[in-house]
């Protein structure tokens, strides 16, 4: 991969959905990044030095300064290293102003729920916010054909920025009928998306970075069991 006298650190988490996007960003560009995996449960001090207010991943270190919070890492990477691997987000103000205003809808009308689903008490708040993943899928499907305008991604013709920060959750996405009995993206239902997720994957970043479907199932049933022990214990 390129990268030249660039010096990238990814500080992330295997089963991070926003660290995904930025190593999606990262092969898209054709970066050379190291990735350091860090344990949540017991946090670095490279973690707690780098991102001190959130103390979160990812952070992605750029010549030795820290960028926090995945999609603002991801803009910097596409308006930093000019030049390198197609860009991401629009030239066009307006166009580049709604890949913004869809990328914000992913994450407050259909993460933020999603997130949500794994640590609830019970299976009625579950399926509170099951209604609202889907809900927000629906309008998600006319938020595809809106900027896509025919073509095969968010982003035309090419992967684009809010291909990035939706495809970032994609393997969540599959696992998801396995771990709650709820299809996201129906071929039935919205098959603008459920098409572009074929697509996607079939990408050589995606490929090489998408977590590992049954690996997820696991990995979020865990999580599942373990917020409702710990719920049943309070």
């Amino acid at each position: 991969m390129a990268g030249g006298n660039v010096e990238l650190k990814l500080v992330g988490q295997w089963a991070s959905a926003f660290v995904t996007r930025v190593k999606l960003a990262l092969h898209l560009k054709g970066l050379s990044y190291e990735i350091i995996e860090e344990d949540l449960r017991n946090k670095s001090e490279l973690l707690l030095s780098s991102n001190p207010v959130h103390k979160a991943v990812p952070v992605l270190i750029h010549n030795g300064k820290p960028i926090c919070e995945s999609q603002i890492i991801v803009q910097y990477i596409d308006e930093t290293l000019v030049g390198v691997g197609p860009s991401l987000l629009p030239a066009d103000p307006y166009e580049r102003a709604v890949a913004r205003f869809w990328a914000a809808y992913i994450e407050d009308k259909l993460v933020a729920p999603w997130d949500r689903v794994f640590r609830v008490k019970t299976d009625e708040e579950r399926g509170e916010e099951m209604k609202q993943m889907l809900a927000a899928v629906d309008v998600l499907e006319g938020g595809f054909k809106e900027c896509s305008n025919g073509k095969c991604f968010f982003g035309g013709d090419c992967v684009g920025y809010v291909d990035v920060i939706l495809g970032g959750a994609v393997s969540y996405a599959k696992a998801n009928e396995a771990i709650f009995g709820a299809k996201l993206f129906d071929a039935a239902k919205t098959p603008l998306l459920a098409a572009w997720m074929e697509r996607f994957c079939e990408l050589d970043a995606a490929k090489a970075v998408l977590q590992d479907v049954d690996t997820v199932v696991k990995h979020g049933k865990f999580l599942v069991a373990k917020n409702s022990a710990r719920a049943s214990n309070n």
